[in-house]
């Protein structure tokens, strides 16, 4: 996987041993981070783009990401859709999560689905939720789901 920061500097290292080497340098500097992932995606002309994020926020001293794009040339059903960024979103939280345990830093997964039944995307709220708390991570949807809906929603515009 092609990781890259908010500036476009792609990052050479496995995306662990980058995460590792902002934690560390975070700590020597007096921050303490929170980590949120979340996936968000386009249709644009049948393909489909995706962009998962990790956001750092520092606490009181705003934050950054890393962020990962690709695209699929398939047909989807919304709700195989919002699954699917989940699905991204959960791999790379899966990843990281023996990382942020080992230095004691929360995480959240946040998905970009509705909580209104009254929004297309709602129809996947359940089966999201499930999946998510499920493997044991903090779950975040619409509207408190900023890395996804905020983030991620950015990079693929």
């Amino acid at each position: 996987m092609n990781w890259q920061k908010y500036n476009g500097e792609t990052i050479h290292k496995p995306i662990t041993e980058a995460v590792e080497e902002i934690i560390r340098t975070e700590a020597h500097l007096g921050n303490k981070l929170k980590v949120y992932i979340g996936t968000d995606s386009q249709v644009k002309r049948g393909i489909i783009e995706f962009a998962t994020v990790i956001v750092f926020l520092r606490e009181h001293r705003g934050g950054f990401m890393f962020i990962h794009r690709d695209k699929k040339e398939h047909k989807m059903s919304l709700k195989e859709r919002m699954l699917y960024e989940v699905q991204k979103s959960i791999d790379i939280a899966y990843q990281l999560c023996p990382l942020l345990d080992q230095y004691h830093i929360d995480l959240e997964v946040h998905a970009d689905i509705n909580t209104n039944p009254h929004f297309e995307s709602n129809i996947a709220l359940k089966e999201a939720m499930g999946y998510i708390l499920g493997m044991g991570f903090q779950f975040k949807a619409k509207p408190e789901s900023f890395a996804s809906t905020s983030c991620a929603d950015r990079i693929v515009q």
